[in-house]
């Protein structure tokens, strides 16, 4: 697996040839981080791909199943991301307007750990 790599602002790298891709692990590690900024209905090819922000993980805020409903959606993307075997392990918390998670995730080129960050409120 081939990725390009993301700047920490989001952006893409670029004027670097090789060194502005990500290869095996840490390229589905990229693909995964992605995949978990893409929100639903954003990208023009495809309005039926992304994570569901707005159509759902926000209505879930005051309900007692938010969390597990948030941990499921965010679990979905991970698992549908090329060269994802599995994930081992996976713990999240929600506090107020913030959703944390850490990921083990098994690759086709061996175990990567994902911190996850997103707003939800």
């Amino acid at each position: 697996m081939r990725y390009r790599q993301m700047s920490a602002g989001g952006d893409y790298t670029l004027g670097q040839g090789d060194f502005n891709y990500f290869s095996q692990q840490d390229g589905v590690g990229q693909a995964v981080r992605t995949r978990l900024k893409l929100l639903l209905g954003e990208w023009w090819e495809d309005l039926e791909d992304g994570l569901p922000l707005f159509q759902v993980i926000l209505l879930q805020r005051g309900s007692e199943d938010g969390q597990r409903t948030i941990d499921l959606l965010v679990q979905e993307r991970i698992l549908g991301t090329l060269h994802v075997k599995g994930i081992s392990s996976f713990q999240s918390e929600l506090v107020n307007r913030a959703y944390r998670a850490q990921a083990e995730i098994e690759t086709d080129f061996g175990n990567i750990r994902e911190a996850i960050e997103l707003e939800v409120g």
